[in-house]
């Protein structure tokens, strides 16, 4: 008697056994092992977690969470984790399969966007039900979301619950303090000249925090080519404004940009880049700009000199 040949079930069976593997080729030390995507969230667990867990992060300086995609190595990590944060919203757009995946393996996958209550959200013009993913720059969202990662991590290791509670709450007021300072250095430049236009979409909540008109040259996801009509448009919208400078991403190349101040040269007029902005991931580990903190304190500074 013969039997048919299935491919699905066979794949199916080698992912089975490749996380089977994944699971037990990495040794812990008695730790939970936590898996996170962006920069912004791996920071935000070391600070929570501290020497209570382990911690690895997929993506690193400079890397465009929009068009991120998981290798074998990424793979192994995520299959042994006790849990793994990302940030949801469609941030991470080529990995919800992966997520999908791990979850049906009873791997707590944990979006950070679920902390915060959804009609608060701005929502996407072009796709209704989705919302802007770039959550981090409202600081009032980033400590609700500080406090959810303790409570998940509470819960999955709830022996050192006190300790994850204590974290999150010494990170809180260093929050609240960066909130304030960030406020006063924002009052120094005058509303009118509060204009930021960048690479890509990814200001939006920072500018409804602080009373920006932000103008990305792509949308939301850097996974949206601007073609030249979007470059004569926002070169007219920086003449019109009188612009003084535009900025660079970290995670997106350059070229965009330079396009659009040769776009108003063109015109006859100048506009400067005025630095590059920490958008979707952070600067280098080791440095002020590697943390959000630091991370958003150099973004203010540099986009309040170059405006003023």
């Amino acid at each position: 008697m013969s039997m048919k040949f299935n491919p699905k079930f066979l794949m199916a069976l080698l992912g089975a056994v490749i996380i089977f593997n994944c699971k037990n080729n990495q040794p812990t030390n008695g730790k939970p092992n936590i898996v996170t995507t962006t920069t912004m969230i791996t920071d935000l667990v070391k600070n929570i977690g501290g020497d209570k867990i382990n911690v690895q992060g997929l993506m690193g300086s400079g890397v465009d969470p929009h068009l991120f995609k998981a290798s074998e190595g990424d793979v192994s990590k995520l299959a042994n984790a006790d849990i793994i944060f990302y940030g949801g919203l469609h941030l991470e757009g080529k990995l919800v399969e992966v997520f999908e995946k791990m979850s049906r393996q009873n791997i707590k996958t944990i979006a950070v966007s679920d902390a915060l209550d959804k009609t608060t959200l701005i929502a996407s013009e072009l796709f209704p039900g989705n919302y802007d993913p770039h959550i981090w720059f409202n600081i009032d969202y980033w400590i609700q979301i500080t406090q959810y990662v303790a409570d998940q991590l509470s819960k999955t290791d709830p022996e050192n619950k006190l300790f994850y509670e204590t974290n999150a709450n010494n990170y809180i007021e260093k929050l609240e303090v960066l909130k304030k300072e960030i406020t006063a250095t924002i009052q120094t430049l005058p509303k009118e000249k509060r204009i930021l236009v960048t690479a890509h979409d990814a200001f939006s909540y920072f500018g409804k925090a602080y009373d920006f008109e932000v103008v990305g040259l792509q949308g939301l996801s850097t996974a949206t080519e601007a073609g030249v009509q979007d470059v004569q448009k926002l070169a007219t919208f920086i003449i019109d404004k009188k612009v003084k400078a535009i900025f660079v991403e970290s995670s997106v190349p350059k070229r965009t940009i330079e396009a659009l101040q040769a776009a108003v040269t063109s015109k006859g007029h100048d506009v400067s880049i005025g630095g590059t902005l920490y958008s979707d991931a952070l600067g280098n580990a080791g440095s002020m700009e590697g943390t959000y903190i630091g991370m958003f304190r150099y973004n203010v500074n540099t986009i309040v000199n170059a405006l003023k």
